[in-house]
């Protein structure tokens, strides 16, 4: 092997390491998405924040039992909303604070009543997790 040809193989390996560690470096990246949070029997996650964030967030919806979002009437997205979710029996199953227009919600299978409350406004459904991913709606 002539050394033109050394070189050229030196820089295609060279090229390759490098494209090898810029896809290694972009999959450890840390998400998108707020850390979750654990409360009670359940944990959960707000946000959506940020086209970055609201990306992730709604991606992952469908990994989890229960998505909360909040927005007002005309459809501008709300944060800061109290949200307080209860089980069948009455009991609190989670109580939280909002810090974006969507939550995501992982607790044990049943029935739930989830209360929202925004600018002064109280609305409020019932749910059932478990069997597939759901979503509640909340417009003020």
């Amino acid at each position: 092997m002539n050394h033109n040809q050394l070189a050229t193989t030196w820089r295609a390996a060279a090229l390759a390491a490098i494209g090898l560690f810029a896809t290694v470096a972009a999959e450890a990246q840390p998400s998108s998405m707020p850390a979750m949070v654990k409360q009670g029997a359940g944990q959960y996650v707000c946000g959506g924040i940020g086209s970055d964030e609201s990306t992730a967030m709604r991606a992952a919806m469908k990994d989890h039992p229960l998505a909360l979002l909040f927005a007002r009437a005309d459809g501008a997205y709300l944060a800061e909303v109290a949200v307080s979710i209860k089980g069948s029996d009455g009991r609190p199953a989670m109580a939280l604070k909002a810090s974006g227009p969507v939550c995501l919600v992982d607790l044990p299978a049943g029935q739930y009543t989830v209360e929202a409350m925004s600018e002064g406004v109280t609305k409020q459904q019932k749910v059932s997790v478990g069997g597939g991913s759901k979503t509640a709606d909340f417009r003020f």
